[in-house]
């Protein structure tokens, strides 16, 4: 497993969503590795423990006790399940614009997992069309929402993604349920949403429902942003993250 290690300060480790690949988030790392040492990875092919245990040897490898976990997307379904099996590791953890506890796949996305190799394709031909309103909204320059299609394919040509690892995923979240895992977590929570119109992709309703299950939890808005916000406007998002986690060794000093 390579373990991507940027920046300095407290350290943050920053988990992938579906695709699975570190580099989609590289806006954010870049963006979070100005105030955090931030440790990052591709997923691999596992189940959501697996991807968690991930998270652990992450750490192990880096020799770091403690860390603020942050999980995007499908990411903060595997920050949940560490911070429930770790609690003594996780400093605090994030979950930005994370599936539903329960989550549950529409019908066409159930159609896709069933042949990744034939319906894949369409997927990711689609997708920038389903995206287009948030990323228009969060990036209101025209020459800056090219510089970022551009950044976005360049990053899809040099790290593509497996559709039958993203289906596997997929498969997988349509059946857990971190329920559980929530009444275990002790470490304070941010929740982090888009606008509830933007996001097309997770129902902000669903990450809302941390708020009810995960003690200490607190719900915060990235204006402009739907689902990508970590990567639209990842200044933003960084200094989200940084506000919440000063904010506690504020309190705890």
């Amino acid at each position: 497993m390579q373990i991507v290690d940027r920046g300095s300060g407290p350290p943050l480790v920053l988990i992938p969503g579906l695709q699975g690949r570190w580099e989609y988030l590289r806006p954010a790392v870049d963006a979070l590795s100005s105030s955090f040492r931030v440790l990052t990875f591709s997923l691999g092919a596992g189940d959501l423990d697996g991807c968690a245990q991930q998270v652990a040897s992450v750490l192990a490898e880096k020799r770091i006790a403690r860390a603020t976990i942050c999980g995007v997307s499908f990411g903060g379904l595997v920050a949940v399940r560490f911070a429930a099996q770790h609690p003594s590791r996780c400093d605090a953890l994030i979950l930005a614009s994370t599936p539903s506890p329960v989550p549950r796949l529409r019908r066409r996305h159930r159609m896709y997992v069933r042949a990744p190799w034939m319906f894949g394709p369409v997927f990711l031909v689609e997708t920038p069309w389903r995206l287009r309103p948030e990323v228009r909204a969060a990036i209101p320059d025209a020459r800056a929402r090219r510089l970022f299609s551009l950044r976005a394919l360049g990053t899809a040509f040099s790290a593509p993604v497996s559709l039958s690892r993203m289906a596997a995923r997929a498969r997988l979240m349509s059946s857990v349920d971190v329920r559980p895992d929530c009444e275990r977590i002790s470490a304070p929570t941010l929740v982090v949403t888009g606008e509830r119109d933007l996001d097309r992709v997770v129902p902000v309703e669903g990450s809302i429902e941390y708020l009810g299950l995960v003690p200490n939890a607190q719900a915060v808005v990235l204006a402009r942003t739907g689902h990508l916000g970590s990567i639209t406007r990842p200044d933003a998002f960084a200094a989200l993250v940084r506000a919440f986690t000063e904010d506690l060794r504020h309190a705890a000093a």
